[in-house]
């Protein structure tokens, strides 16, 4: 163990650009596009819903990247509930936080064997379970180790796309079809299809909050974090809105709209079959730079819950190299039980709820700490408050409503999950004050 079971100050903008990046990318901007098309067939509409998608991450980002420079402590979004409403409130938010992220983890390596099954002669659940068990070897020897993998993967992932890109806009397109830019007659009404478009693409940032998990990590988290997270947004909004682009130009929008996956759909058109493989290659990527950045950031939650008294106190052991190892095990020992128990609909359902609630959460405790803690240091302030976080805050509120009203089953079971780890750890405090 490392002295006083610290974590490391050794990360910088590189990092937190690299996991915003990681965490954010994954295989829905592959598929995305096209559902984005399906509602709206308009090139300019397209482009405009992508780019209301990225002012909400922005804005967002914005919020939270306050929060995160005036408290860089490890926990997540934990930190910010814990300081504004208490310890219970803080445990339940960093609870459910945890658990979405065993839930989104074991997702993505379920998702990671169920490609790579046909190459091997093992089951995908198997497959999922040994993808676990190394991107836990590689977060074993410390922070460091895990950095450079997550700058490796992200940017491995960003040249990609890049590429991808530029094959489009530069390879010749065989039997080219115009279409007209627009399909939506004058009198249609727009509201619901760009809702349901606006809702998909939002979606395709999700992790754009990641570096707040690594904030005590960072050297210099005041001038850090709020470059990590804004730029990172910044830099997924541009790649996202170059990749449609691209898909526009080789795809007319009826093919776009209709397509399962867009991507693979405009590499084929470029370079026959070949291009599909070369898609399922991309996604397999762009699912290690996720799984890298979630098995990373889980631990983190557990360790600040842990060294705060909100759970055993052995989650906040941390290791030589910087690393929370016995968090980290818990965490890929949960993730993996979840991979084998093979059925994931509800757990996606309550994982989906649970990431929609935690940044509204983040927006609310912004503002009731500006008028609780007006002397708090804030080395970056939030722009144009409070408009900024009211905005984001009804976004985000909408949404938890949509989800609530379109899976209420899987969200209520949600909102039972954390009240049970609210019971629990209650009865775990008396237990212990009794003692």
């Amino acid at each position: 163990m490392n002295d006083s079971g610290r974590l490391l100050k050794v990360l910088g903008v590189g990092f937190g650009l690299a996991g915003s990046i990681g965490g954010t990318i994954g295989a829905g901007i592959l598929r995305i596009p096209g559902l984005v098309a399906d509602q709206l067939p308009s090139q300019p509409l397209i482009l405009w819903i992508w780019i209301l998608g990225a002012s909400y991450a922005l804005l967002g980002a914005v919020c939270v990247a306050e929060l995160a420079a005036a408290m860089p402590r490890a926990g997540g979004w934990y930190v910010y509930a814990e300081e504004a409403f208490g310890r219970r409130a803080g445990f339940l938010v960093g609870w459910s936080d945890w658990i979405a992220h065993c839930i989104g983890l074991a997702w993505v390596v379920t998702t990671l064997g169920d490609y790579l099954a046909p190459l091997l002669p093992i089951g995908s659940a198997w497959i999922a379970v040994g993808i676990l068990a190394l991107f836990t070897l590689i977060q074993w020897p410390g922070v460091r180790s895990g950095g450079a993998s997550q700058e490796f993967l992200s940017l491995i992932k960003a040249l990609i796309f890049a590429a991808l890109v530029v094959a489009c806009f530069a390879l010749p397109l065989p039997n080219r079809v115009e279409a007209p830019a627009s399909f939506i007659p004058p009198d249609v009404n727009l509201f619901v299809p760009v809702v349901l478009a606006l809702q998909a693409v939002i979606t395709t940032y999700d992790g754009w909050a990641c570096p707040i998990y690594f904030a005590e990590e960072f050297s210099t988290p005041s001038r850090d974090l709020p470059r990590s997270l804004i730029g990172g947004v910044l830099a997924v909004a541009g790649l996202y809105l170059l990749i449609n682009a691209a898909l526009l130009h080789v795809l007319p929008i009826p093919v776009l709209a209709e397509s399962s996956l867009p991507a693979a759909t405009a590499a084929e058109r470029l370079v026959g079959p070949l291009g599909r493989t070369v898609i399922t290659a991309v996604a397999l990527i762009s699912l290690l730079g996720v799984t890298n950045t979630v098995a990373m950031a889980a631990p983190r939650i557990l360790f600040g819950l842990g060294r705060d008294g909100l759970m055993p106190s052995f989650t906040a052991e941390v290791n030589a190299g910087g690393t929370p190892i016995n968090a980290l095990l818990i965490t890929s020992l949960c993730s993996a039980l979840l991979v084998v128990s093979g059925s994931f609909e509800s757990l996606l359902g309550m994982g989906a709820f649970l990431y929609v609630g935690l940044p509204l959460c983040g927006f609310i405790t912004l503002m009731v700490l500006r008028q609780s803690q007006p002397e708090l240091d804030r080395p970056f302030r939030c722009w144009a408050y409070p408009l900024t976080p009211i905005v984001v805050a009804t976004v985000s509120l909408a949404f938890l409503l949509a989800a609530l009203w379109s899976d209420s089953v899987n969200s209520l079971w949600a909102l039972a999950l954390v009240a049970a780890g609210g019971l629990a750890s209650e009865a775990s405090q008396r237990l212990r004050a009794a003692a």
